[in-house]
């Protein structure tokens, strides 16, 4: 009987997994471009991480070079300290920016849902969001200018305050050059990042502020007791994609900003991979130094997801 239940049980599952294909096969069908462009472009070039493993040569090619195990790994943690500081400084970088970019944005998103006005409101909005769509080699050249030693404003500001003397040359001073970067990002990316917190914002039930503006609580007793709880679980998931992305501290603000006083400070693993793939011919050990980092961000995003789940909050998976 048991045996005879069991088998009723997964026709039915199978019966009605079959009707929700055929009822959402439109949507399916919609998926099926979005599944081959991601298998392409994001899958099948995994089969080149082989190349971390030879001494890959591009006459060769993957199946005419020779293996070297673990060699190139072994060339990037022991016998190379160059690769150590790039990834300090890939890690600092992130830690600075995410931490700057997520209270920044939820504090702008704050600020916006406590506008009244619908105009004010919407014209801020709008400035906030358009930075976010301007090439970086744009913002760089922005920064550029902001902190000119000539005309910059930043500098030019300064010293009409008496807070320096003389116009600073802010890109040769190597300990400003990761906040010059958090900043530069947090210009560009604030108002695009606080889209889903105000989303976030706007599904809270108005009545529990409405009572408790009754009660006598001001605005930031409600933004700190009912909208911040609120949103919790939206904080909580996003930190989560934005730890697993720690090594994303990214390429071309610090390829266009850096130069030979402030190098030590201003290379990633991004242009780490560049100089040694591309610009020096070893294609090995950019692939395995690329290969370190996807591997680590996938840990770190079930590394933290486990966490979220141990202490009881919301998680991806």
């Amino acid at each position: 009987m048991k045996r005879k239940k069991s088998g009723q049980v997964l026709a039915v599952r199978r019966k009605v997994s079959w009707k929700l294909i055929k009822r959402q096969r439109e949507l399916i069908i919609l998926m099926v471009p979005f599944v081959i462009y991601t298998f392409i472009f994001n899958y099948a070039p995994l089969f080149g991480w082989v190349m971390a493993f030879q001494n890959y040569s591009p006459v060769k090619g993957i199946l005419g070079s020779k293996w070297i195990g673990l060699d190139k790994f072994k060339f990037l943690f022991v016998g190379n300290n160059e690769f150590l500081k790039v990834l300090r400084n890939t890690i600092c970088m992130s830690v600075i920016n995410l931490a700057l970019s997520t209270f920044c944005a939820i504090a702008f998103a704050l600020l916006i849902n406590e506008m009244i006005h619908r105009t004010p409101k919407r014209i801020v909005q709008t400035i906030s969001y358009l930075p976010h769509f301007l090439s970086w080699i744009v913002v760089c050249g922005i920064v550029k200018e902001v902190l000119s030693v000539e005309n910059g404003v930043v500098n030019e500001l300064l010293v009409f305050l008496h807070i320096i003397k003389e116009p600073v040359n802010w890109f040769t001073k190597p300990k400003l050059f990761w906040w010059i970067t958090a900043f530069a990002n947090v210009w560009k990316e604030t108002g695009w990042n606080s889209i889903i917190y105000l989303s976030a914002i706007t599904a809270i039930n108005p009545e529990l502020c409405e009572a408790a503006e009754i009660d006598g609580a001001g605005r930031l007793r409600r933004i700190w007791h009912i909208i911040l709880p609120g949103i919790k679980p939206t904080i909580i998931i996003l930190l989560i994609m934005s730890i697993g992305g720690i090594l994303n501290a990214g390429f071309e603000m610090q390829y266009l900003l850096s130069n030979s006083l402030v190098q030590d400070v201003s290379r990633t693993v991004d242009i780490y991979v560049l100089n040694y793939g591309i610009s020096q011919n070893d294609f090995s050990l950019g692939t395995a130094a690329g290969m370190f980092k996807s591997v680590v961000s996938i840990v770190l995003i079930f590394l933290a997801n486990a966490t979220a789940k141990a202490v009881g909050e919301e998680r991806l998976f």
